[in-house]
Formats: C-alpha cells, structure tokens, sequence
C-alpha cells in the first residue's frame, strides 16, 4: 500500500514538473520570438501604394524587433498571396500580409475563395486609412455634389478605375447605388492609365486614392468635388465629406477609404502577437511615423485584434452587397 501511495505521489511530482516545463517552455518561446526573420507579405506589384507603405512600415518595425523582408506576390486582386497565407504551413509564425479593401472586396466578388476572410486570420491591427477623393476634370461643368448628381440622374456619365474590384471601382459602384445615378464604369490597367483619361476629360468623373490625385488638386488640373471619409481631411480644407454634400442625395452614409493593416494566419501564436502589438504601438507612436503619414493624405488606423476583425467583417458586409447590386459577383 505505501509502495502504491509513493507511486502515486511520485506520479504527481512528474506531472506537476512537466506542466512547469511546458508553461516555462511558452514563455522562452515568447520571450524568443521572432526567431527568424519577419516576412512581410504584400499582394500587389512593386512601385504602387500598398507596397511604398509596406516598405516603410516594414523599415519602423523592425527597428523594434528584428528584419522585415518585403515580398511582393500580386495577382487576382490580391486572392493569391492571401490564400497561400491562409494556408499556413512553415513559417507563418513569422508571416504578416498586408491587408487592404482587395481582402474584402475579392472576398465580396469571388465567394467562392478556398479561405474564409475572417476565420482563417488573426488580425493583428489597423495601421493607416487614406480616403478617395470624389474629383472632376478641371473643364467638367460640375463644381458640386448636388451639381453632378442632377446631372447624372438624367444623362450617363463614365467614370474610371485602375481596375474592377479596386478600392476606387468600389467606391464608384457604391455612389452609383446609392443615389440612382447614371454611372458607367470604364476600367483600365492601373492608375498609371486611368489617371491620364480623367485628366484629358476622356472620363467624366473618378473616385481615386487622395496620393494619386492630390498634386493635381492643387495644380488645379482636377476639381475636387468630396472625400469619401466620414470627416473632412485636413490635406483638403473646404472640400466637403460625401455624407455632407450628398446627404439630400442619400448619401449620408456614404463611407470609403483605403485602409491598410497587419494580418497573419490563425495559428499565430497569442504572445508572439501580444508583442508584435506592442511593438506596432511603438511605431505609431515614432515621430518618423507621424510625419510619414501627410505623404499619402493618410491618416493613422485605430482598431487592433478583435475590433480590427470586426471592421473588416463590416467592411465585407458592405462590399457584398455593393457587389450584389453592380452583379459583380463570380
């Protein structure tokens, strides 16, 4: 019997021991991390928006923890480098995509993906948003919101996008839905081409990123009519929010903008993220952040973790129904 009961204990002492070393274990694990090399994940070409802001946020971060290399995998509007994310496998404890509306908006177009947008992620947090910009052609006729919608309501207008299934595509489908107007989208192959066309007055209007319009605003080549952004942008006193111009319209909900933050795969471990967090923190907080911020009509991101997911599964829900609505859907 007290051979059994020295067994017994014996037995306990082990596993007490073992539970010690497996919790002691995490924490060298967490304390450790990253062990490698961060591989940050962009999925779009070299030379556009998503990737300039990669690099930068690439070269903040890894001043708080370690190298960041930048990898650009574009193509099917982005569903390429996110599926392969979504897969996982080795390595993806020291992963990171850069998220963007493409997230969403494939996600909203393609419904069919083989991921799920939201559940097979972990959402590390919202880094930086930049609001289109409602603009004309300096010789459109149309100096206001209210101006251009009667005019579209009874004659059709065009209007460009680098893309079907862009930020700026989307945001068109979405005034159109929204205030009954006659709006015929014309793609083109990048910004690189439909900037020109809008220019030239070839397309009548263009709901673009505000780093690719801006220095035409302010030459006067293109006339600002409203931001997409539920509040004014400070890079554009005067111009009024859409929900501000077209609130007789039905557009007081209107609410776009190019946002960009850090996702990685659903197997990320919880205290490699807790301090990649915490060094994300630090970066926002970095004066060379701050002043990176006015270069793009950016404005700094606030939700992280949970609230980062919930935003973007709003940002979803919007984009189907957009989608829905333009019979977008693949």
């Amino acid at each position: 019997m007290m051979k059994l009961m020295k067994t017994r204990v014996k037995g306990r002492i082990l596993c007490a021991l073992a539970a010690v070393s497996l919790t002691y274990g995490g924490l060298v694990q967490a304390d450790e991390w990253p062990e490698d090399n961060i591989r940050l994940v962009v999925p779009y070409s070299a030379g556009g928006t998503t990737d300039l802001l990669s690099r930068k946020m690439a070269d903040l971060l890894q001043k708080e923890l370690t190298t960041v290399v930048v990898e650009n995998r574009p193509g099917a509007g982005s569903t390429i480098a996110t599926a392969q994310l979504a897969r996982g496998g080795r390595g993806s404890d020291h992963m990171l995509l850069m998220a963007s509306p493409g997230h969403t908006i494939g996600a909203s177009i393609y419904p069919s993906l083989r991921y799920d947008p939201l559940e097979d992620f972990a959402f590390v947090r919202n880094m930086i948003n930049i609001p289109n910009v409602m603009v004309v052609p300096s010789s459109s006729p149309y100096t206001t919101v209210a101006e251009f919608i009667e005019a579209a309501r009874t004659q059709e207008f065009s209007f460009s996008s680098p893309g079907i299934g862009s930020s700026i595509h989307m945001s068109g489908e979405l005034f159109k839905s929204m205030t009954d107007s006659n709006l015929v989208h014309v793609p083109f192959r990048g910004s690189g081409e439909a900037l020109p066309a809008l220019l030239s007055g070839d397309v009548d209007v263009a709901f673009e990123n505000m780093p690719t319009v801006y220095p035409h605003i302010k030459s006067g080549k293109l006339r600002a009519l409203a931001v997409t952004s539920p509040t004014e942008s400070e890079f554009l006193p005067g111009v009024p929010t859409l929900q501000e111009a077209g609130k007789e319209y039905g557009l007081e909900t209107y609410e776009t903008y190019a946002w960009f933050g850090f996702i990685a795969h659903k197997s990320f471990p919880a205290e490699a993220m807790v301090k990649l967090q915490a060094a994300l923190d630090n970066v926002m907080a970095s004066e060379e952040f701050k002043k990176f911020l006015p270069q793009f009509g950016a404005e700094a991101g606030t939700v992280v973790g949970e609230d980062f997911r919930e935003f973007v599964q709003k940002d979803l829900e919007k984009w189907s129904d957009v989608a829905e609505k333009a019979n977008l859907k693949r």
